[in-house]
């Protein structure tokens, strides 16, 4: 299927690694303006610079810590001096975080939640008005499997992605009369640079790591991030358009819950 998002412009936070770069990069392909955020300088600069390569629209990356709301106001001002709009916002930004809950602070729980569902928050109430005015929008939550399943020893992560999901779901029913379109996108073991550190901890190559661990998985792999950023850039497009309020797993089958 033949996707353009031409004449649209998005903001995709954790934009300059991973699933994040995956996303941004599809986009851009696509014929959108992509704003990438992002907290490393350098790695921004760095996809930024492969991005133009193959972009049809502007490409801008913007150091911006979204756990932060001071960061989240300047770098979303960032965007609307570059673009003048934002019709596409992918919350994205956020790393699995896990541990036993004696041993959880209140600290940590506050970091996480600032991360991954405030940001959240802070990111689409910015957005949100200029959406209702032009009567289209579009907002994708990056949440993982454990939103609908969490599993023992999974918290924080898990209980903030299921607030990420209920939150997508309320602003599911908010948006649908100004067409604005809310969805959520839960990742199963998709390869990233979290799965790259994790074989050089175990001292294995990546490809061999991944390989045992994606026997369990139905499909019996792992999955690319291209195949993440392709439902990400459907769902972002007028081909969705009648799609608001779910959750997707996208996790070759690993989630016990639909």
């Amino acid at each position: 299927m033949q996707i353009s998002l031409e004449g649209k412009a998005a903001i995709v936070t954790g934009g300059s690694k991973g699933l994040g770069l995956a996303m941004a990069t599809r986009f851009a392909a696509s014929g959108a303006d992509v704003a990438m955020l992002a907290r490393g300088r350098e790695a921004l600069d760095e996809a930024k610079h492969a991005l133009v390569a193959i972009a049809r629209g502007r490409i801008a990356a913007i150091p911006c810590d979204v756990s932060d709301a001071n960061e989240i106001g300047r770098g979303y001002g960032a965007v609307m001096q570059t673009f003048g709009r934002v019709d596409i916002l992918v919350n994205n930004a956020g790393t699995s975080r896990t541990g036993t809950f004696e041993d959880i602070t209140d600290a940590v729980w506050q970091d996480d939640f600032d991360l991954k569902l405030f940001a959240a928050i802070r990111l689409t109430r910015l957005v949100w008005p200029q959406m209702k005015d032009r009567r289209w929008g579009r907002v994708i939550n990056v949440l993982n499997i454990g939103a609908k399943a969490p599993r023992p020893g999974s918290a924080p992560t898990a209980v903030t992605r299921a607030a990420g999901m209920a939150l997508m779901k309320v602003l599911a029913g908010e948006g649908a009369p100004h067409n604005i379109l809310v969805n959520a996108m839960l990742v199963g073991q998709i390869e990233s640079d979290q799965w790259r550190r994790r074989a050089d901890a175990a001292g294995r190559p990546l490809q061999d790591f991944i390989a045992e661990l994606g026997k369990d998985i139905p499909l019996g792999r792992f999955g690319r991030a291209e195949e993440f950023a392709n439902m990400a850039c459907f769902l972002a497009s007028d081909a969705a358009s009648y799609i608001t309020g779910t959750a997707i797993n996208v996790d070759g089958g690993r989630s016990p819950v639909v």
